[in-house]
């Protein structure tokens, strides 16, 4: 049910509750990533990563410590990264954005599951080049999970047709362009996401969230200034572009097909 349907007081309280509730997400996610990638305890309290100060309850409240702390810390002053009040926003953007698209419904529960392990894939590119195997498989449960929610056995059929044609066609451009360039082109990461986003959108979004994801690559690149010969990660830029297709790849494919008259061929 679309949140629409109710009054814009309760709207405006549920759409509040999940910009918090992904600014909550984010910020678990980031001092996940940090942790396990330096291999520092999961458990524990969190501290500055400067000085070690331990921070208390009212320094880690998502968005608004930062703000109100103007992204110092509390004991040694020294400057905090940015990237925790960022990444802290666009969850909680995310998490809005979902509910209004999908309202309340099962359609609702699945893509926030989803689109959380895929920001965690982003954040984990792009901070490290590196992505767990252990966030596809979670990706490739949650598909199963809903798999009820959609027709399961055409989604089935679908779902897998789309992620082994477009990520063995990755695979195999991928092993040409690193014979060819004598260098790794496509790293194995995004080739396995593309796998999962094929299981979730089926061939014919695909094909327009992979020439999104081109695009929007090319832009956060030049976003970052990362030069043609510097190494950028194309996770974010594939996330991006499922979030976009998640909203709009439906009714842009009506409005391409319609141009050529094959709306009604293309199934």
């Amino acid at each position: 049910m679309s949140i629409m349907y109710f009054s814009p007081a309760f709207a405006a309280a549920m759409t509040a509750c999940a910009f918090v509730l992904g600014a909550v997400m984010a910020s678990f996610i980031n001092c996940m990533q940090i942790r396990l990638t330096e291999k520092k305890p999961v458990f524990g309290r969190s501290c500055c990563p400067n000085c070690g100060h331990k921070l208390s309850w009212y320094e880690l409240v998502p968005v608004l410590s930062y703000i109100f702390l103007k992204g110092k810390c509390k004991s040694c002053k020294q400057r905090i990264s940015p990237r925790y009040l960022i990444v802290e926003v666009l969850f909680g953007l995310m998490y809005a954005g979902l509910l209004w698209g999908f309202g309340l419904s099962a359609e609702l529960a699945e893509y926030v599951i989803l689109f959380t392990i895929l920001a965690a894939e982003a954040i984990w590119d792009y901070a490290t080049f590196e992505v767990p195997d252990t966030l596809h498989i979670l990706a490739i449960i949650n598909w199963l999970a809903f798999l009820w929610a959609h027709g399961p056995l055409e989604r089935l059929k679908s779902g897998l047709f789309a992620g082994v044609i477009y990520a063995g066609a990755i695979l195999l451009v991928s092993l040409v362009a690193d014979k060819v360039y004598k260098k790794e082109s496509i790293g194995g990461a995004d080739i396995k996401l593309i796998f999962v986003l094929g299981l979730y959108f089926g061939w014919k979004a695909m094909l327009l969230l992979i020439i999104l994801s081109c695009v929007t690559g090319l832009l956060l690149a030049l976003a970052f200034r990362a030069g043609m010969q510097k190494a950028f990660p194309f996770i974010p830029a594939l996330v991006l572009s499922a979030y976009i297709c998640a909203f709009a790849a439906e009714p842009i494919i009506r409005w391409y097909t319609s141009l050529f008259g094959l709306g009604e061929h293309i199934h």
